[in-house]
């Protein structure tokens, strides 16, 4: 399990905190969602998880370690990120973008071995994207390429798994197919998943567990139906919505005041 704890968080000595007091935990084998409008702290909790900014104050503690100051090539081999959006400035092919997550397990001055490039292989099978191997990265399309660098992070064979606004650059059918996909590998590997989305509809088709923040602090935090309602998308978000279930799933639609 991730767990966070207490964490506080700001840029500079005298300002407010951005982060006071957030914690909640992640299990393995499921999706956890952070939640919450444009300036709330969801991304600035993220690269605290992350190590890419510290904390001032609390921890974030993996199977009952406490992470948080781990060196990078420790931190590496527990943690590995997928990002927003990767634009490279050479056209490598599909396979020696995903080989790059072995960065972490090859040495300084060695060269990937055939163990790495079949551990490159079966992330590259498990995505779905064994087609594209030898295409050029920059010539796949949004949804492939986000599957590149999830099979970038699961070579990686890290036991958390942290996507950053995964489906913010994606049309509808390639968000619903690459959070299906981490859904599934979720499962299978067993991993711990932290995610941050925009859409509260998405949190709750493919969330096990949302964290909903707002100026800082945690609003809720559990399964989704007890997080994502239509009192806190009010409070949070400052809109009136209905949340409706529909064949079996809850969806959220805005109502619209003539």
């Amino acid at each position: 399990m991730l767990e966070v704890k207490g964490l506080q968080f700001r840029h500079h000595h005298g300002e407010d905190d951005i982060l006071k007091g957030i914690a909640f935990g992640a299990n393995m084998g499921q999706i956890t969602t952070i939640l919450g409008p444009n300036g709330s702290g969801k991304t600035t909790v993220f690269k605290c998880i992350a190590g890419l900014w510290k904390p001032q104050r609390g921890e974030i503690l993996f199977g009952n370690k406490n992470i948080s100051n781990l060196p990078c090539e420790k931190r590496a081999k527990m943690l590995a990120i997928v990002p927003q959006e990767h634009e490279p400035s050479f056209a490598y092919s599909v396979l020696d973008a995903v080989l790059m997550g072995r960065v972490s397990h090859v040495g300084v001055f060695s060269s990937p071995s055939k163990y790495d490039y079949l551990k490159a292989e079966e992330a590259i099978e498990t995505v779905g994207i064994a087609h594209l191997k030898e295409k050029a990265y920059t010539k796949i399309s949004g949804g492939e390429r986000q599957l590149v660098l999830i099979a970038r992070a699961l070579a990686q064979e890290a036991p958390i798994l942290l996507l950053d606004e995964p489906t913010s650059h994606l049309d509808f059918r390639n968000q619903l197919l690459v959070l299906g996909k981490v859904r599934g590998i979720a499962r299978e590997k067993e991993l711990t998943v932290l995610m941050t989305l925009h859409d509260p509809n998405l949190a709750m088709l493919f969330s096990d567990k949302a964290v909903m923040i707002n100026e800082g602090h945690i609003v809720s935090n559990g399964v989704p139906q007890s997080v994502i309602t239509e009192d806190n998308l009010r409070k949070v978000y400052g809109i009136n919505v209905s949340i409706i279930n529909w064949n079996g799933a809850r969806v959220i639609y805005p109502r619209i005041d003539s």
